[in-house]
């Protein structure tokens, strides 16, 4: 039965870091609406507030602990008469220490417990004392998730897979999210058959490591990522598909003839390789070296010439010398990026390089990553400068600044605004490029071009 609006609660989640933790967020909108609470943006008017966490970056657990500070002064002045939880990574790499810490917190919830919810918001009120999770089993999450309900807007988030067995030196996601799990594809087709019926015309496929996919597929058979997409492209109605984020070792011969041969799937590809070292490679754990990456981008462009391709880098990991780093400027020069994620290495409290020597003087890590920057950044232009003059499908996802203005997104995931065209909401149209910015384009319809 639908719940009284005036019994309605009022629920702000706040995320943080990547795209699984948005849809993380949305699918606890979901799990919460038939228990009576609903999205507000104010978490000064909120009966449960939710910071769903990060654990990747620079001083992550910091930055939660004073939002929680915030949020406990909210707490007093309301006489107690809010609920906050923290979800995610920081929730399962803290566990009890957040409560220790900050006793305002009434629920911890890893990010394979967080379908737990409705029963920790009983515990809680039913006990007076605070409710933990932090259990791996993402298979239970997933088959105790209800249909999604809040969907909305033209491209969608969908998880395929979590966690991660490849236990890269720098990173904390195998001990946060746990071993690598794939959702079966029956499931992932049901979800995102769901979506397209309300309106989603683009979806992400998810995952910590997402060409890791080895889900179970209708047939009883091991399905990889390759087989997943093809299959989900004879949705009708699902017109675009991407996937993020990629580990170069699972780049599979089949998922590289993909590109080639899934006209859905976007000549878009983020395919990180953090270094250009080999010897800085070997020492992350990459598993992977400069050559085997500079093959796949070969293969990769030969499959689908007019990919994309986009990276992560992480400068001044422990022991990386003036060599290690000239190296990692002259891979970036000879694939030539669209886009980056660029970092400074930061140590993650439990994993092996936080405590390994040869730690860098953050001022020769800040020159690092500026002059790493000032390269990519440029490449950056060069690629959108590159778009001036040509024609491209552009999926129009939301209303620009003005009220005639347009916002959708070109294959390669540029953000292109058009003038004059605020009904295109939802449609995919060819769009003239006119103007090419460091971080966008600007268009014109081509049906309105003049020859």
């Amino acid at each position: 039965m639908p719940h009284n609006p005036a019994a309605m609660k009022k629920l702000f989640i706040k995320t943080y870091g990547c795209q699984m933790n948005v849809y993380d967020s949305a699918r606890m909108a979901d799990l919460l609406a038939p228990i009576g609470y609903a999205p507000t943006d104010a978490p000064q008017d909120a009966d449960m507030v939710i910071l769903n966490t990060c654990h990747i970056r620079e001083k992550a657990a910091e930055k939660v602990y004073s939002e929680l500070g915030k949020l406990r002064d909210i707490k007093i002045e309301r006489d107690g008469k809010m609920v906050i939880a923290v979800a995610g990574c920081v929730a399962q790499a803290e566990g009890a220490q957040i409560v220790a810490r900050q006793p305002a917190v009434d629920i911890v919830v890893g990010p394979q417990s967080y379908h737990r919810l409705p029963e920790m918001i009983a515990k809680i009120s039913r006990e007076k004392g605070h409710a933990l999770e932090t259990d791996f089993p993402a298979e239970d999450k997933f088959d105790a998730l209800p249909e999604r309900s809040s969907q909305t807007g033209v491209s969608a988030f969908l998880t395929v897979q979590e966690g991660c067995d490849k236990f890269c030196t720098f990173c904390v996601v195998p001990y946060t999210r746990g071993s690598e799990y794939s959702r079966p594809v029956a499931q992932i087709e049901a979800e995102a058959r769901r979506m397209t019926m309300r309106g989603v015309r683009e979806i992400t496929l998810l995952g910590q490591n997402v060409n890791a996919y080895r889900g179970q597929g209708p047939d009883g058979e091991t399905w990889s990522l390759a087989g997943l997409i093809r299959h989900l492209a004879k949705i009708e109605s699902l017109a675009r598909i991407r996937f993020t984020t990629s580990h170069p070792r699972d780049m599979s011969d089949d998922l590289i003839a993909a590109h080639g041969d899934t006209e859905k799937l976007m000549p878009y590809l983020h395919l990180p390789v953090q270094s250009g070292s080999d010897r800085i490679l070997a020492a992350m754990n990459r598993q992977h070296t400069r050559a085997h990456y500079l093959q796949l981008v070969a293969r990769i462009r030969a499959a689908r010439p007019d990919l994309a391709l986009s990276t992560d880098f992480i400068v001044g990991f422990p022991g990386e010398s003036d060599k290690d780093f000239a190296d990692t400027l002259d891979l970036a020069r000879q694939v030539g990026f669209a886009s980056h994620f660029s970092f400074k290495y930061s140590a993650r409290p439990g994993t092996p390089a936080a405590s390994s020597g040869g730690q860098i003087p953050e001022e020769v890590k800040d020159a690092r990553l500026q002059a790493l920057q000032s390269l990519l950044l440029a490449q950056q232009r060069d690629f959108n400068a590159s778009c001036r003059g040509r024609t491209m499908p552009v999926l129009f996802e939301k209303k620009g600044r003005y009220a005639s203005q347009a916002i959708g997104r070109s294959p390669y995931l540029q953000s292109v605004y058009v003038e004059g065209s605020s009904g295109l909401i939802g449609e995919i149209r060819d769009i003239r490029i006119d103007a090419a910015f460091p971080n966008s384009l600007k268009g014109v319809l081509a049906e309105s071009c003049v020859a």
